[in-house]
């Protein structure tokens, strides 16, 4: 399949080997204070020094880090809301482009689309356009696609609870890397990451976990053919960022299991 010059090369460089650990930092616009994200000069150190293979984050925080390190594998994320939209929180609305992304240093974009809100047409036609424009400059897009409103209408057959119509959404329109919720199995994941054939991230799951926890869904969805993870909170929130990374890492590129990752941790 034809892909314009430069845009394969970028996606290698997030996605080495086709895996990628991501965590993206774009939590504190839609609330704040959030735990971990009081010093990005630091959680972003800390993140580089740990491999991570992409950093997600708004423009304003782009365009600072890119005055203070040259570091390449920043993702700019164009979608935004607050908790403070009442029962529209959910209704995200695109705040830069993929030309002013470039601009000020990133190597791609990311968008959301919570499927089921009232806007969700909206958010659609959004992300058509991000996709179009990243397409025309050759960068890569990341689909965050959440299966999440009250319109909803998933089939009795659906196992994934509409986690694969999400993946689908995000390739049909044109994203090179789709996350995802997990969806509870191997056998239901499978569903989602054979369902296009684009790499699958998956989100950090429910909050109430343990990272122990997680790191057997990341085993798990690995497994399922998923091609790694965009994780958050269950890294920047935590005590110690670089081992948590150093486990991901190890199960998404390394192929350990979730057993063996979690004695890093002891170490």
């Amino acid at each position: 399949m034809y892909m314009p010059e430069g845009l394969e090369s970028r996606l290698d460089r997030i996605l080495p080997g086709g895996k990628g650990v991501w965590v993206p930092l774009d939590h504190g616009i839609s609330q704040y204070p959030e735990e971990g994200l009081e010093d990005m000069d630091k959680i972003i150190d800390q993140l580089i020094d740990s491999q991570v293979d992409a950093i997600v984050v708004h423009k304003g925080v782009l365009s600072h880090q890119k005055k203070i390190r040259d570091w390449r594998n920043f993702m700019c994320h164009v979608s935004a809301s607050t908790v403070h939209g009442g029962n529209r929180s959910g209704e995200k609305v695109s705040i830069a482009t993929a030309e002013e992304c470039l601009d000020r240093g990133a190597i791609g974009v990311s968008g959301q689309i919570n499927m089921g809100e009232d806007n969700e047409a909206e958010m659609i036609i959004e992300m058509g356009d991000l996709t179009t424009d990243a397409w025309a400059l050759e960068i890569p897009v990341l689909g965050m696609i959440y299966p999440r409103g009250e319109n909803l209408i998933i089939s009795e057959d659906d196992e994934t609870n509409g986690v694969a119509h999400a993946a689908r959404l995000a390739w049909e329109i044109g994203c090179n890397v789709v996350k995802v919720p997990w969806t509870g199995s191997v056998e239901s994941f499978q569903k989602v990451t054979r369902s296009v054939p684009i790499p699958v991230l998956i989100a950090g799951g429910p909050k109430n976990i343990s990272f122990n926890e997680l790191l057997v869904i990341v085993e798990q969805s690995i497994q399922a053919g998923g091609s790694g993870v965009c994780i958050g909170r269950q890294v920047f929130g935590c005590k110690n960022p670089v081992s948590n990374v150093k486990a991901l890492r190890a199960i998404v590129h390394e192929g350990m299991s979730a057993t063996e990752a979690i004695k890093l941790l002891e170490e």
